[in-house]
C-alpha cells in the first residue's frame, strides 16, 4: 500500500483535487473518456465542491466523464442519506456532464436487483475508484462481519449492514482488486488511530484492498511510522 501525506487538511485536499484533475486529463487523453467511480463521507464531499468551482471546474472537458459510485444506502436517490445526492448537492450537478454519463446506484430497488443491474453497466476498467474509511475500518459499505466481505464472484452485491440495521449496495473486493488506481481519501486526527490499525493488521476491511493508495493529511497519518 502506498500512502501520500501531502501537508495539513487543505494542503491534502487540494492535492487531492489536482491528482484527480490530472487522472481525468490523463485518461481523456489516452481513451477518450474518464471513468471514475465516487465514495461518500466528508472528504469525498469536500472534494467534489472544490473540484466543482475556479479553477478547477474549467480544468476538465466534463463532457467526457462519466460517473458511478462505489457504494450506495438502499434509498431513493433523493434521500438526505443517499450518496448520490450527496456528491450532486456538493456541486458536481452544476459541471456539464451529460445525464446519461452519470450512473447511480438504484437504492429504492430490491438490494440484489439493484447490484445485479448495476453490474451490467459497469465499464471495463475504472479510471479512479475513490475511497473513504469508517471508524471501524469499513470501506465502501464492506463492514465488518457481514456477508459482502466473503463474496468471490460479483463485481457489485447487496449487504445488509446489523451495526446500521440497512441494507447497502457495494463494490466487493474483486471489483476494487480489478481495478487501479483504487484511492482512499483519509483526513483528520480522528483517523489516525484507525490508519494505523488497518495498515498494519489485516482485521479490517479497508485492510484487504492490497492494491490500494492512501492521501493522508498530517494528521491522520501522524501514528504511520
Amino acid at each position: 500500500m502506498k500512502t501520500i501525506i501531502p501537508g495539513d487538511y487543505q494542503e491534502t485536499l487540494k492535492y487531492a483535487t489536482e491528482h484527480f484533475v490530472q487522472l481525468a486529463n490523463a485518461a481523456i487523453e489516452k481513451h477518450g473518456a474518464f471513468h471514475v467511480a465516487l465514495s461518500g463521507g466528508s472528504t469525498p464531499k469536500a472534494i467534489f465542491k472544490m473540484l466543482s468551482g475556479p479553477p478547477y471546474a474549467k480544468q476538465v472537458d466534463w463532457q467526457k466523464v462519466w460517473l458511478y459510485w462505489s457504494d450506495e444506502r438502499c434509498v431513493p436517490h433523493d434521500d438526505p442519506e443517499s450518496n448520490y445526492k450527496m456528491a450532486m448537492d456538493a456541486g458536481l450537478k452544476s459541471l456539464p456532464i451529460p445525464e446519461n454519463q452519470i450512473f447511480r446506484m438504484e437504492g429504492e430497488l430490491d438490494p440484489d436487483e439493484a447490484a445485479t443491474r448495476y453490474e451490467s453497466i459497469l465499464p471495463k476498467k475504472f479510471d479512479l475508484i475513490m475511497l473513504g474509511m469508517g471508524d471501524d475500518g469499513h470501506t465502501a459499505s464492506l463492514f465488518p462481519d457481514t456477508e459482502a466481505l466473503n463474496e468471490k464472484n460479483r463485481l457489485v452485491a447487496p449487504n445488509f449492514v446489523p451495526q446500521k440495521d440497512s441494507w447497502r449496495i457495494t463494490f466487493t473486493f474483486k471489483c476494487l482488486a480489478e481495478n487501479d488506481p483504487v484511492i482512499f481519501y483519509v483526513l483528520g486526527a480522528g483517523k489516525a488511530e484507525i490508519v494505523k490499525k488497518v495498515l498494519t493488521a489485516k482485521d479490517y476491511p479497508a485492510s484487504h484492498v492490497q492494491n490500494a493508495q492512501w492521501i493522508l493529511d498530517a494528521e491522520a497519518g501522524k501514528l504511520i511510522e
